[in-house]
């Protein structure tokens, strides 16, 4: 009967997470203690800017993509399920990207931002090129504030432990946006 289990109206790609056995009161106050975190983390990291190049979100010329837990995949799905889904692909300009594929996120849009930006998974929050700037011009590989970030991934890791105990663990944003691609398809 595994296998024969489909989700009609929803986003959310059949992950493992799924069913874990938390009630959808607990994962409303859960997937709120999320964004809580990430107001927290974002106001500790003001001040820190980019050039928003969307570089981070072309993960086949950075060599880097986020890797987001159960809880963060419940929140980016919330997200795209109150925006009316994920569009169709058009193409964005870009630079030539030296013969590589660029492996672009799906949820960046075409205008070259970010189409769940408030609910963007702690890697994209804490990804810092090197043109990245501090709030007094200090660079990111020298005055990022690391000891913030491993906390606050450890509190975001601890959350999404009680979220869905069953869950693997992080995986790579290409594969459950992948997902995520596949499910539009079949509609």
């Amino acid at each position: 009967m595994r296998g024969r289990r489909r989700r009609s109206s929803s986003t959310r790609p059949e992950l493992s997470f799924a069913g874990a056995g938390t009630s959808s009161l607990s994962n409303g106050a859960e997937l709120l203690e999320l964004r809580a975190l990430y107001a927290r983390i974002d106001r500790q990291l003001e001040g820190w800017t980019c050039d928003a190049s969307t570089d981070c979100c072309r993960f086949g010329v950075t060599g880097r993509e986020p890797y987001p837990t159960a809880i963060e995949i419940a929140e980016l799905e919330r997200a795209i399920r109150a925006r009316g889904g994920l569009p169709k692909r058009r193409s964005l300009p870009v630079a030539p990207s030296k013969g590589r594929d660029e492996r672009r996120c799906s949820l960046l849009g075409d205008d070259g931002r970010c189409l769940v930006y408030a609910s963007r998974p702690f890697g994209c929050r804490t990804f810092f090129c090197d043109r990245a700037q501090g709030p007094v011009g200090e660079r990111a590989d020298s005055g990022l504030p690391r000891g913030v970030i491993a906390e606050a991934g450890r509190d975001i890791a601890a959350l999404s432990a009680r979220f869905a105990p069953a869950d693997p663990g992080p995986r790579p944003l290409s594969r459950v946006s992948g997902d995520w691609e596949a499910q539009r398809s079949r509609r």
